[in-house]
């Protein structure tokens, strides 16, 4: 036997391998890779902005 048929080795073998091996699995996109969660939970008083605010305090 040469090398290349001993690398191969016999067609049962090789039908089990293309059955268990042969195909790749399907690419995983970056977005799906990826979770996005909020650190904190949103605080409403804390982006509450009022506009006049700054007039009332300031300028009255």
């Amino acid at each position: 036997m040469d090398e290349a048929t001993s690398q191969q080795g016999s067609e049962p073998e090789a039908a089990a391998r293309r059955a268990r091996f042969g195909t790749l699995p399907e690419p995983v996109r970056v977005e799906d890779m990826v979770e996005e969660r909020a650190a904190s939970l949103p605080d409403p008083a804390r982006t509450a902005y009022n506009q006049d605010e700054w007039l009332v305090r300031y300028c009255l």
